[in-house]
């Protein structure tokens, strides 16, 4: 059976990865995620600040359809390695200052990664990981943000 897959496109350069799920790491994130993507979805996609070459979205209202809380921490690490696809929650007022919640969906492009952040290092379950084929091109694009700004990226399911 082949595993199931995302695919993240940056909707305004047409550069696309194909992503294929850790079923058997994070099943429960998997499976969360994939009920989620029942509709596609786009969103800004912002870099990093203190993970290095990482990527990131939000789930946005319409997608979270899950309880966030009630995923457990599954093949967590915080030394990604490139094309690592990670989900992180912060509940609202978990860090001091910062009110609203964080639904993410995050992607570590290249060496050098670390999920580190205002509160120190931060374990995250990495749920899946772009296909080595596919992550040069979009790596380009990934990296392009820190020098140019968001970019759109929509996350879809892949038939």
């Amino acid at each position: 059976m082949m595993p199931r897959m995302l695919r993240f496109t940056f909707v305004e350069a047409g550069v696309s990865g194909r992503v294929e799920l850790h079923e058997a790491l994070a099943s429960r994130t998997v499976a969360a995620i994939w009920g989620a993507l029942e509709t596609p979805i786009q969103e800004l996609c912002f870099h990093a600040m203190f993970a290095g070459p990482e990527v990131m979205i939000g789930l946005p209202p319409a997608a979270q359809t899950f309880d966030p809380a009630s995923l457990p921490g599954e093949n967590q690490t915080v030394i990604p390695t490139p094309g690592d696809v990670l989900w992180f929650y912060q509940a609202p007022n978990m860090m001091k200052g910062l009110a609203e919640e964080f639904w993410e969906i995050g992607m570590f492009y290249g060496d050098g990664g670390r999920v580190f952040g205002p509160l120190g290092w931060t374990p995250v379950t990495m749920f899946g990981r772009m296909v080595p084929e596919d992550l040069p091109a979009f790596a380009k694009e990934c990296a392009g943000i820190r020098l140019t700004g968001a970019k759109l990226l929509e996350i879809r399911r892949e038939a």
